[in-house]
């Protein structure tokens, strides 16, 4: 399945700084970056859960933000981009 994942961590102080490395290492791991904040990634579903729970367990749900966004097992996902960086390419094989 396509996720799109996409967070906000309050980056005020030093614990801060640390989970907004922490969580885009996890996002890298099993995705790519599409703009600074924003991870797009193709991923079965035990993997899903495993991304997830490490993605749960990193955020401070008082002042960081997280989103997923489900865009289905359908590989023609209504997506348009403009400008660099265009992401995954769903035509073309992806070599992990």
């Amino acid at each position: 399945m396509l996720v799109l994942i996409t967070y906000d961590v309050n980056t005020e102080d030093s614990a801060g700084k640390k989970r907004l490395r922490r969580v885009a290492r996890c996002c890298k791991n099993y995705g790519i970056r599409v703009q600074n904040s924003v991870f797009e990634c193709i991923i079965d579903s035990a993997k899903w859960r495993v991304l997830k729970q490490k993605l749960l367990e990193e955020i401070d749900e008082s002042s960081d933000s997280l989103r997923f966004y489900y865009l289905g097992d359908s590989q023609k996902v209504k997506k348009e981009h403009f400008g660099i960086n265009p992401g995954i390419d769903m035509d073309k094989p992806i070599i992990l």
